[in-house]
């Protein structure tokens, strides 16, 4: 069966993907309701998982298709050579030259992000089950949370930008609606808006991003996009000399590529737009497991790899992107040090996870920021539901505050398993061997090494990946320390109340989560182990990730002349594992610190610190480097205060009191006075006509004192009048005399001549001049005389 025309009920195979979710979406949201809560759970889990399994019957048909050549490599045959396969749902827009289709693309890229989604997603769902039993909004909570999942695979099956901005406006919708989902209380429905309006910053970027492209190349389908970025079609419209510059020597491609990130920058919470994400724990907790792990965030890095393309064109819009990425990582490690909400650290986590990510995208190394999304979607995940599950127990021991982690402590006791899923998943995300996050983060700090020196991309100072590794490494040393206090302030010690003494385990149907959650935070990171000469006796499928991923991304920064380097350039094994022996260090000093000033519970030397010669820098990162406050002042406040100004200004005095008050308050007082006339008395009448008539003849009477002025200047002079008739002046008639006789009676029926009139000296045969004024009204007529002046006039 040719997998391109793979259809079921007249949708394609890929569009049912998606589709699968937002059936069950509109289920629970038009029918929740009146159906019972173990319908709602089957058809919310059900449908995911479904997708799920169709995810997987697509991929691994797609698998079987490899063949396996003579060094055990696996070549991409079929269904993945090249391209993928493009499915088209129907033909969407058609507006002049502009065309899309609602079509679906399935290539390895977007291959290893469905399962993720689908996987992650499913899993979530299921621990929703439990977490959101007693919930009075149980079948909007999963309509919504379905809707999110299915917003999300149209965002990467997409097969042109349109698309994609269809999952991607969706997710920023369904973000608003699961943030906000407890709108009762003004502070969570706040941090919905707060989601919404900051990513509708990023997404107007992203539509400029978009229109630029469509203005230069004319198409906004993937595959058109990356044939004409390396050249292949379209080379009569190149804005270069020859195909690999028909991005106009890069410019266009910064352009568009910065104008993408910015909208990445909403999506994927980068400086300066990650102020959303830390409010969105306002949330559920599985929502901020979804949004954090598997969908919603890892958008703009997906993107970023999805345009490969584009982006190697351009290395000044990667130098930007591995810029801000480092940035984030620092910031938002060095803000998650002294948080005390469980879920705000986890929160600054991811901030920090996908600024590392974006520095993997924007130093070329796509399939390691591929890596590290998946890794981190396992143990990040595991970790929020981790955090739900103790915050369960907690509520459960009856706190009121069941975020604190500083009412915690000596849970080890309490939730086992819970405790030994996050701290399978700290030692991920801190880079500890052997779990997945050691793998990822070495390809990624691996990545930033390689492209320094020699490796350095076109354009790039010789040290920058130097900065970037050794910025990543103070990332990494900050992150193994917050997560690790944040283990050992909540597990580990003595109950530090009364409500962490009673807290007990969750159920079952959120446990199975966590179990499963955690095992692929400790294997998922095999699928990426590092190509060294020493372990090349080891099967291709323990490094096969980046070799999978290579027909759907780029290799080489396309530069002037055709030259085409690759990215980077290959550590030995040497350096290679000298590197991975420094990370695994770094994270394992972030651990030993945490442990020494947090392992029994806070330790007095951080009271000395905090109270010393840290206050400082403690105080700024427990007030969150007072960003939203400087956003609240420069921006929030101005704008309130603006749109207050033009609401009096504009709306209430402009419209309301002139434009609206006002024309009622004009039209009924001349109500009123028509009603002081006519009120059907003949005397007031008679009255008003005698009246009337007298100020029709003293209008008609009332003339100004007539003027005329000649003026000699050479041989020429220039006559002048001015009739002097009041307000029916514009009805006289003039006649000039050049003789100096007023004959004005035989003027009676000639037409009048203009008031201004240019002679000969010689065409006066008088010494003066005279004008008739014939008043068309009055039928009087009126003499003028004037001298002609003998000087010329200065």
């Amino acid at each position: 069966m040719d997998p391109q025309t793979l259809s079921f009920l007249g949708l394609p195979a890929l569009a049912w993907i998606a589709v699968l979710p937002l059936c069950g979406s509109a289920i629970n949201l038009l029918l929740g309701k009146r159906l019972s809560k173990s319908t709602v759970t089957f058809i919310a889990v059900g449908t995911v998982a479904a997708a799920c399994v169709l995810s997987g019957v697509m991929v691994f048909w797609g698998l079987f298709q490899h063949t396996v050549d003579a060094t055990g490599n696996m070549s991409p045959k079929a269904l993945w050579e090249g391209e993928g396969i493009t499915q088209v749902a129907w033909k969407w827009i058609e507006v002049g030259s502009f065309k899309a289709d609602l079509a679906f693309h399935l290539d390895t890229l977007s291959a290893v992000m469905i399962l993720i989604i689908t996987f992650v997603g499913t899993w979530i769902h299921i621990y929703s089950a439990g977490y959101m039993s007693h919930d009075k909004g149980y079948s909007r909570y999963f309509g919504y949370l379905n809707l999110f999942t299915g917003a999300m695979l149209i965002l990467v099956l997409a097969a042109s930008l349109p698309v994609m901005f269809i999952g991607w406006e969706g997710v920023g919708l369904c973000s608003f609606l699961l943030i906000g989902f407890w709108y009762e209380n003004d502070a969570y429905a706040y941090a919905g808006r707060k989601a919404f309006v900051v990513n509708r910053i990023g997404d107007f970027a992203f539509l400029l991003g978009m229109f630029l492209l469509f203005w230069a190349v004319k198409s906004l389908d993937f595959a058109d996009l990356k044939s004409i970025g390396n050249g292949a079609k379209y080379a009569a419209t190149a804005w270069g000399p020859n195909g690999s510059q028909v991005w106009g020597h890069e410019r266009l491609a910064a352009a568009a590529g910065i104008c993408l990130f910015i909208g990445a920058c909403g999506k994927s919470a980068q400086l300066p737009l990650y102020i959303w994400l830390p409010d969105a724990m306002a949330g559920p907790t599985p929502v901020s497991a979804l949004i954090h792990a598997a969908t919603m965030v890892t958008a703009g890095v997906y993107m970023v790899c999805r345009l490969s393309f584009l982006y190697s064109v351009s290395t000044t819009a990667m130098i930007v992107i591995s810029t801000v990425g480092l940035l984030t990582a620092l910031v938002a490690a060095f803000i998650a040090f002294a948080q005390t909400d469980l879920k705000k650290v986890l929160a600054y986590s991811t901030v920090s996870q996908l600024g590392f990510m974006f520095v993997a995208a924007g130093t070329g190394h796509y399939a390691a920021a591929v890596f590290h999304l998946g890794t981190h979607a396992f143990f990040k995940a595991c970790l929020f539901l981790g955090a739900g599950s103790v915050m369960h127990g907690m509520e459960h021991g009856g706190s009121k505050t069941p975020g604190d982690i500083t009412t915690m402590g000596g849970l080890r006791k309490h939730m086992p398993v819970t405790r030994a899923t996050f701290m399978i998943s700290c030692l991920a995300i801190a880079g500890i061997f052997p779990f997945a996050g050691f793998f990822s983060k070495d390809a990624i700090l691996g990545g930033a090494w390689s492209v320094a020196g020699a490796g350095a991309p076109p354009g790039w100072p010789a040290f920058y990946g130097y900065l970037l590794w050794g910025g990543l490494l103070i990332a990494a040393l900050g992150t193994a320390f917050y997560m690790w206090r944040l283990y050992f302030l909540v597990f580990s010690g003595t109950e530090r109340s009364e409500e962490a003494k009673h807290a007990h385990e969750s159920p079952p149907s959120m446990l199975s989560a966590l179990v499963v959650l955690a095992f692929f935070a400790v294997v998922i990171g095999f699928l990426g182990v590092p190509e060294l000469e020493a372990l090349h006796k080891i099967p291709h499928a323990f490094h096969a990730l980046e070799t999978w991923l290579a027909p759907s991304i780029t290799h080489v920064w396309w530069v002037d002349a055709g030259v085409k380097p690759e990215i980077g350039h290959e550590p030995s094994d040497v350096v290679s594992i000298a590197l991975m022996v420094v990370a695994l260090g770094i994270g394992s000093l972030g651990i030993g610190l945490a442990w020494m000033l947090y392992g029994r519970g806070p330790s007095p030397t951080v009271a000395k610190l905090v109270e010393g010669p840290l206050h400082g820098a403690w105080v700024a990162s427990k007030n969150k480097l007072w960003v939203d406050e400087f956003y609240d002042a420069t921006i929030v406040r101005p704008f309130k205060a603006a749109c207050k100004g033009l609401f009096e200004i504009v709306d209430r005095f402009v419209i309301d009191t002139v434009a609206v008050n006002g024309a009622a308050f004009v039209v009924s007082l001349f109500g009123r006075l028509a009603r002081w006339f006519q009120n059907g008395q003949v005397q007031r009448y008679l009255v008003g006509v005698v009246v009337g008539a007298a100020a029709v003849f003293f209008v008609t009477d009332c003339h100004r004192h007539p003027a005329v002025t000649v003026s000699l200047k050479s041989d020429q002079l220039h006559l002048h009048a001015e009739p002097g008739a009041g307000i029916v002046g514009s009805n006289v008639k003039l006649h000039w005399h050049l003789d100096g006789v007023p004959a004005c009676d035989g003027d009676k029926n000639l037409p009048g001549e203009p008031a201004d009139r240019d002679i000969r000296r010689g065409d006066a045969t008088g010494s003066s001049i005279a004008l008739c004024i014939d008043d068309a009204i009055s039928h009087q007529m009126t003499p003028v005389t004037v001298r002609v002046p003998t000087e010329e006039m200065p």
